[in-house]
């Protein structure tokens, strides 16, 4: 197996164990184990001063979580897409800019 194969199969390996190690292992706390940072953060500004009124409403509120995960992952789907696209033609144009240039 060549070294750039073993290496990206041990990076490989090392994303997927801390994708699934969290899951398998039940880390987390709270009926919501997994919660966004979003939600941690609201419930501490609520403990800390439960006076506290929020300055701005949401435009849009998803009617479930499964929702709110969806659109999520949809916009992640978009950017990573978008990056995708945009360094692929950014990497085909330096080839054609190399491939012209005249050789001594």
């Amino acid at each position: 197996m060549k070294r750039f194969s073993r290496v990206n199969l041990l990076l490989l390996l090392a994303v997927v164990l801390l994708a699934v190690a969290p899951v398998a292992l039940g880390l987390g706390s709270g009926e919501e184990p997994f919660a966004g940072a979003d939600a941690l953060a609201e419930q501490a500004i609520v403990d800390d001063h439960p006076d506290y009124e929020p300055w701005f409403s949401p435009i849009y509120e998803p009617p479930s979580g499964e929702v709110e995960s969806a659109l999520f992952a949809l916009q992640a789907a978009l950017g990573a897409g978008f990056l995708g696209y945009y360094f692929g033609v950014a990497r085909t144009r330096r080839r054609y800019r190399i491939a012209e240039q005249p050789h001594e």
